[in-house]
């Protein structure tokens, strides 16, 4: 029978509903490629191979019975470490929350349970999301498939890792300034950012709460939005009350051709500081493939885009020292043992319970909410989210989607970047996105002929245009698939195919 390497999530799905293999032939599968590639990707904090063998056996059961199963049955899936399900941990990646059972499942989560998805294990990520290359965890950092000397991105660096290295078909990672477009550009697969409100965040360990957006890593475009569709088929979540009723079928118009439709492009952003001229060069050519698909290229104007990173470093602390705050070794979280007063514990508890990023964060968060300091650089930073915002719905007047790099390089070595600053700035083309809330989606363009490393272009959309999103990455699919002009790249890292995983 196939590798699991080779089976997209379509492809699983239809063979369990076929009875080609069963759900619990794929699920050990899985299990077999985590247990051989693992200690090399490290992409897991958590295992959960008694839940899969379990969901597996009851899609099994019901594919028995005769009764319908979902459209992700069998389908292995990982879930970042910030999404609460129950039978697992849920620590962030952080101390504070080392031994935190969840008591509940995270709506997301569910609604992939729902469709059938069987749930391999959490994901690694930088703690609380704070972090660019998943080194921020407390508890291990997890490396790229594609050269396990680099960074696989963050803060959803073991979501997107896990898919690159065929340890899960599908993740669900977390996205509050590029989190998944980042992570899933330097691994060379498929990551979405879907609009702010189109997946429900209840039962996700808040960052930034107008920030935070839940979205899928795939290999294909295609299985990134069969993810889609089970995370919002369901409609509104009323438990989240910022989550929007916006199901359509991702499925529906996705090979349709993009032949008539526009796409933006912003001379600024390609001649941005700090771009590599590889990025620059592999976005040439998706533009090349677009326009052979009938696309027409257009010049679009952000003019106050360069601000928006010191927008999001004024906002995003501030939502993570409110968001935090209830991690005091009191209600939850790591204790301090031995003190003498509840201050004393409380202070310690968070001294010894976070990480050096996640403390840098709510230090800076409570600085710019102080007294005297909030006028200066909170409502400012507010005034320019609106500037922003009101430049995308202008650009959009014009141009149906946006093209611009996901990462302004490929993934570094490990020790390349130590200042928080440089990090901070591999977010550069993806933070303006959060910031008005709009939907944004990564797709592989292949490999790099410098580094030999993954490098993606990210489209960026009006607030519910996903489903358009996706018909545009499926169209730059299509022309990585006829020979984009960039080296090639298997679905599955190489370093990692074929190694166990057979069914």
């Amino acid at each position: 029978m196939a590798n699991l390497d080779s089976l997209s999530a379509a492809q699983i799905a239809a063979g369990v509903r076929n009875g080609d293999f069963t759900a619990t032939e794929v699920a050990r599968a899985a299990l077999d490629a985590i247990d051989s590639r693992e200690k090399d990707v490290q992409a897991y904090l958590q295992v959960s191979a008694d839940l899969a063998l379990e969901a597996a056996e009851r899609t099994d059961a019901r594919r028995a019975a005769g009764e319908k199963i979902g459209p992700l049955a069998g389908v292995p899936v990982a879930f970042k470490d910030n999404m609460h399900l129950v039978g697992t941990r849920t620590t962030c990646a952080s101390k504070m929350l080392e031994n935190y059972e969840s008591v509940f499942t995270a709506t997301c989560v569910q609604r992939m349970l729902d469709a059938g998805a069987t749930p391999v294990g959490k994901a690694n990520m930088d703690e609380f999301a704070f972090g660019s290359t998943t080194e921020s965890s407390a508890f291990h950092r997890t490396n790229n498939p594609w050269d396990t000397s680099r960074v696989p991105g963050g803060s959803s660096g073991g979501s997107a890792a896990a898919v690159a290295a065929g340890e899960a078909t599908l993740a669900l990672g977390s996205d509050t300034g590029g989190s998944i477009r980042q992570p899933a550009s330097f691994c060379g697969v498929v990551g979405m950012k879907p609009t702010y409100g189109a997946v429900s965040r209840y039962g996700v360990v808040a960052f930034g709460s107008s920030l935070d957006q839940v979205g899928p890593f795939g290999r294909r475009v295609e299985d990134v939005a069969l993810a889609m569709n089970a995370l919002t088929a369901p409609g509104r979540d009323p438990l989240d009350s910022t989550s929007q009723d916006c199901a359509v079928d991702f499925l529906e118009h996705l090979d349709d051709p993009v032949e008539g439709l526009s796409v933006g492009v912003v001379p600024q952003l390609m001649e941005a500081k700090g771009l590599s001229q590889e990025v620059r060069d592999a976005l040439a050519a998706a533009l090349d493939s677009l326009r052979d698909q009938g696309a027409r290229v257009v010049e679009v104007d952000l003019p106050n885009i360069a601000s928006a990173i010191a927008a999001y470093y004024v906002i995003a602390p501030c939502e993570a020292f409110s968001n935090l705050a209830r991690f005091d070794g009191v209600r939850y979280g790591y204790q301090e043992p031995d003190c003498a007063t509840l201050a004393q514990q409380t202070s310690l508890s968070r001294a010894h319970g976070f990480g050096e990023e996640a403390k840098r964060r709510q230090m800076l968060g409570a600085y710019l909410l102080s007294s005297g300091v909030y006028e200066k650089y909170y409502y400012p930073a507010q005034q320019v989210r609106t500037l922003i915002t009101q430049d995308y719905a202008r650009a959009y007047q014009s141009c149906d989607v946006i093209l611009l790099p996901s990462a302004p390089t490929t993934a570094w070595r490990f020790g390349d970047v130590s200042d928080p600053t440089q990090m901070y700035a591999s977010d550069m083309f993806t933070i303006s996105n959060n910031i008005c809330g709009n939907g944004g989606v990564s797709v592989p363009l292949g490999l790099s002929a410098q580094t030999h490393m993954p490098v993606s272009a990210q489209l960026q959309g009006p607030a519910f245009s996903d489903r358009r999103l996706l018909r545009f990455a499926r169209a730059i699919e299509r022309g990585v698939d006829q020979g984009l002009g960039l080296g090639g790249g298997a679905p599955v890292a190489p370093a990692f195919a074929g190694r166990g995983g057979d069914l």
